[in-house]
């Protein structure tokens, strides 16, 4: 052991230094300032259980290719979405993160065609997530809509 490592409490950190150094230059603006995001804020998700747990009683259902939607109009303000995806659509998390990631982002492109709504919205089983689920969701949302 070095006189450097056992000045740091017994820590190496030679290893370190290099990967610090070779920060590309567009994480380092990254850091620097904040980049615009694209997302779904608080106002627009069903949170609260009683929200979801009134939709699923009395809310409108309808079944689309596969895709249940629950939707309940509200006096005013925008669309909001709650998302239902269980274990059996996929057992892994990654795979329905990204289920859910690609109906948040098909959500996020149609909300200001949907009006005053509250929308909970379960895949089918066995869903793909990607851009093919976003166009088709797409659809489904202005059908919805209108």
């Amino acid at each position: 052991m070095s006189a450097a490592a056992r000045a740091a409490g017994g820590r190496c950190f030679a290893r370190a230094a290099p990967r610090a150094a070779s920060v590309s230059l567009s994480s380092a603006a990254l850091l620097r300032g904040r980049q615009a995001r694209f997302g779904l804020g608080a106002q627009l998700r069903i949170t609260l259980r009683r929200d979801f747990e009134r939709l699923l009683r009395q809310g409108v259902r309808r079944n689309v290719s596969g895709y249940t939607f629950y939707v309940g109009q509200r006096q005013e303000g925008p669309a909001r979405l709650g998302i239902l995806i269980s274990r059996r659509h996929s057992p892994k998390a990654v795979r329905r993160n990204a289920i859910k990631r690609s109906v948040r982002e098909a959500f996020r492109l149609e909300q200001e065609r949907l009006g005053a709504f509250d929308l909970l919205v379960r895949p089918p089983y066995g869903a793909a997530p990607g851009r093919e689920m976003i166009a088709n969701l797409r659809q489904l949302l202005a059908k919805i809509g209108t």
